[in-house]
């Protein structure tokens, strides 16, 4: 009777933290693949340059890894085909855990991305919350004869459905943005106010003396003093935004683009832009209807300036090209490239590529 209630909460919790975290995922599997490059940059230089050439298919696979996330938490939930479920999700957790104990350990990818940009984890939290859910899916594995294997067309048909589903969902996020932003960089945040702390922030100072240690809210005048480490007190104060920068030969522009109206083309490299021909008509109709306004149209890539004036030459567009970090312009916005429009800058609407607005519409975000 207590296997089994351990067993009932077991399911549960797992079936239903992967659900969770899948669903998550399937919301930007695009911002999955870009945590998935990291690692395989890691991994790279420190294991075996095969990696590298797992970038090339890092969407395809993170779209995988959230789907089957999801499809297997619901065989867990419903119990259909739960002793193959707890084997997968094994081997799945087998792996999440070896991702975040590399990166705690080696301090080489400092967010794992397990709840995408939903929930934020240190490297530490993610290793030990894998480590629980090891714990809990060895405890199944172990006891998987005492699962409940239902074979019911309910269940079935249910974890088949959410297999398509999230599959569907994943591809509509690809092809156009996450349905839920969960950045820093959403829409109606002002970004030079999210530059700034949002409170004083408060340190606490390590000293030492006599071989003692002691610990002051305030740095000691007293010199006798050794310094040992200083603390942050409220780490939640710290700003949301903290590497945002655009800059070209001429010098630093951020404060310039984050002034008046603005609309953004982003591109976290310039080289892999692939436009058809009425996409990058609609892009230059938008940029012709702004000519002469109160809004200024500015391409933005992580990119030599060399490359993007011949973008721009190749397209035919006249507009001022500016750089920036490329893993910025990929937490901006996940498409390649993105519209972004700024007012005094607040961030009023970002589109993909696809879904490029008319100039009617784009011109509405602007205040009159």
């Amino acid at each position: 009777m207590i296997i089994k209630t351990i067993l009932y909460i077991a399911r549960l919790l797992v079936g239903g933290l992967f659900v969770f975290s899948g669903l998550i995922k399937v919301n930007d599997p695009v911002g999955t693949s870009i945590k998935m490059e990291e690692y395989f940059d890691v991994f790279a230089t420190d294991i075996s340059p095969l990696f590298e050439h797992l970038k090339a298919i890092s969407l395809p696979i993170a779209v995988i890894l959230v789907i089957l996330e999801v499809a297997l938490g619901i065989m867990i939930l419903v119990g259909w085909k739960v002793r193959t479920g707890v084997y997968l999700l094994l081997l799945m957790i087998l792996f999440f855990t070896f991702l975040t104990f590399y990166s705690a350990y080696f301090d080489k990818v400092t967010d794992c991305g397990c709840f995408g940009d939903a929930i934020k984890l240190t490297p530490w939290e993610s290793f030990y919350k894998d480590l629980v859910l090891l714990v809990l899916i060895t405890f199944m594995v172990i006891f998987k004869k005492q699962l409940p294997e239902k074979h019911t067309a309910f269940g079935k048909w249910l974890t088949l459905g959410s297999f398509v589903i999230s599959l569907i969902l994943a591809i509509v996020a690809i092809r156009n943005l996450p349905f839920i932003d969960f950045r820093a960089f959403k829409e109606g945040v002002n970004i030079p106010q999210a530059m700034e702390p949002s409170a004083n922030l408060e340190y606490s100072y390590l000293m030492r003396k006599e071989g003692q240690i002691v610990e002051f809210d305030q740095y000691p005048t007293d010199e006798s003093y050794e310094f040992v480490e200083m603390n942050l007190l409220n780490p939640e104060a710290l700003p949301k935004i903290s590497d945002f920068a655009i800059w070209n030969d001429n010098g630093d522009h951020t404060e310039e683009m984050l002034s008046g109206k603005k609309l953004l083309i982003l591109s976290p490299s310039i080289q892999k832009v692939d436009l058809s021909l009425a996409q990058m008509e609609k892009i230059s109709s938008l940029i012709n209807a702004f000519q002469g306004s109160d809004v200024q149209v500015a391409l933005v890539a992580a990119s030599s300036e060399d490359e993007m004036r011949q973008f721009l030459r190749d397209n035919g567009l006249q507009i001022g090209h500016y750089m920036a970090d490329a893993t910025v312009v990929k937490t901006i916005i996940r498409s390649n490239p993105g519209l972004v429009f700024l007012e005094s800058g607040t961030v009023l609407g970002k589109y993909h590529f696809r879904n490029t607005p008319d100039p009617e519409t784009a011109q509405g975000l602007f205040s009159p």
